[in-house]
């Protein structure tokens, strides 16, 4: 009897250690609540920046062209060539316009020899009047015929003063021609590099309305220029001397400086979105950076070191249920007190896109706060659910 008594006991414990365990696992599936997914307030280094793409370019480019017509006779540059300002680029077959020089001197030569003509008409006129006035005291010639002796050195002396003024006119062609002839060689304006040459030797260029352009030459390529478009959401906050970090895809581990020199006021559209031109000047000692290179540029408004900072998730989260907080002013940080989620309002500094500086309200390094809740498993994270989705 007493063993059965023992067996009899026993059974009881485990009915009651089964009951308790069961009632503890219905008990503890019933209080279970949201969970919840924190992290640290940390301490770090946060750089705000303005990300944008640009292009290099040098910072002066010129376009040489022409201003006369003609036949590409030689060509004394190519691609790469250091130039010095007045150096010939290239020759225009000159045959035309030196006949053409030619021809104005000849015409200049023929002017000239009309004054000399005109002026020995002059005398011979006056001569003619002054022997017609004594005559005419004499009563030897009628009144018309001194009329008419001083009407010819009137003329004569017209045609003297018309015999010149061809001469300033026919000058002034021949320092056309000459011009004219001094354009076929083509020189540059800059000392700089021949970035392109469009024109071969036997090629025709002609100068009618728009100057072809022969070369392209950049002043100095030690010295570029990139030009970004910024969007305009960001240029308020784009300042002359702001330190500007890129790089480009010739040399994808280096990371080149510059400074933003210009903001430009001119408003670039595409597509309804409004941009701006801002130009950073660089330094390329090195000529590493080439004429037309795409450069990905991040303009730095402001750093900081070792602040305290939070995930950006942190000020997006909203608890369960809350959503509609946000009515809620200024920015605010979920935290854990007594396991129920409890909002501090803080007051936020700069951002790097990922963290955001926490200026005042909680000032703990270490100080977990939520991210997002996990509800019975199923994630609750801090976006708000899009509309007409059922979560």
């Amino acid at each position: 009897g007493l063993l059965m008594k023992k067996k009899v006991n026993i059974g009881v414990g485990l009915i009651v250690i089964l009951a308790l365990m069961v009632a503890f696992f219905l008990f503890r599936d019933g209080q279970k609540g949201p969970q919840y997914r924190t992290e640290k307030i940390s301490r770090g280094d946060i750089r705000a920046t303005v990300t944008a793409t640009g292009t290099v370019n040098a910072v002066v480019t010129v376009l040489v062209g022409t201003q006369v017509s003609g036949t590409i006779q030689s060509l004394y540059v190519d691609y790469n060539s250091p130039v010095k300002k007045g150096q010939i680029l290239a020759q225009i077959d000159p045959a035309t316009f030196q006949a053409q020089v030619d021809q104005a001197r000849a015409n200049l030569a023929a002017a000239k020899a009309n004054v000399e003509k005109a002026k020995a008409a002059l005398l011979d006129a006056r001569r003619t009047l002054e022997r017609h006035k004594t005559l005419f005291q004499k009563s030897y010639i009628a009144r018309s015929d001194l009329d008419t002796a001083e009407t010819t050195e009137q003329s004569a002396r017209a045609q003297v003063s018309a015999a010149k003024a061809q001469v300033q006119q026919t000058n002034a062609a021949l320092d056309y021609a000459e011009n004219n002839l001094r354009y076929t060689r083509i020189v540059s304006p800059v000392d700089g590099t021949v970035i392109s040459r469009n024109v071969d030797v036997g090629q025709t260029v002609a100068a009618s309305f728009q100057t072809p352009t022969l070369f392209s030459i950049a002043q100095d390529l030690t010295q570029m220029q990139i030009n970004t478009n910024i969007d305009e959401a960001d240029i308020g906050k784009i300042k002359v001397d702001q330190t500007v970090e890129f790089t480009v895809d010739a040399y994808p581990e280096e990371t080149f400086t510059g400074k933003v020199f210009e903001v430009r006021n001119a408003p670039i559209t595409v597509q309804n979105v409004v941009t701006y031109d801002v130009v950073v000047k660089v330094s390329n000692p090195d000529l590493k950076l080439k004429p037309g290179m795409t450069a990905n540029v991040s303009v730095i408004l402001e750093e900081k070191e070792s602040v305290l900072r939070v995930p950006n998730a942190a000020l997006r989260y909203r608890p369960p249920g809350k959503e509609d907080l946000k009515r809620l002013k200024g920015a605010g940080l979920w935290v854990l007190k007594n396991d129920m989620p409890e909002r501090i309002p803080v007051q936020t500094g700069i951002s790097d896109g990922s963290y955001t500086e926490i200026v005042a309200g909680i000032r703990q390094e270490g100080r977990e706060v939520i991210v997002e809740s996990i509800d019975n498993g199923k994630k609750n994270t801090n976006t708000p659910p899009m509309p007409g989705f059922v979560r």
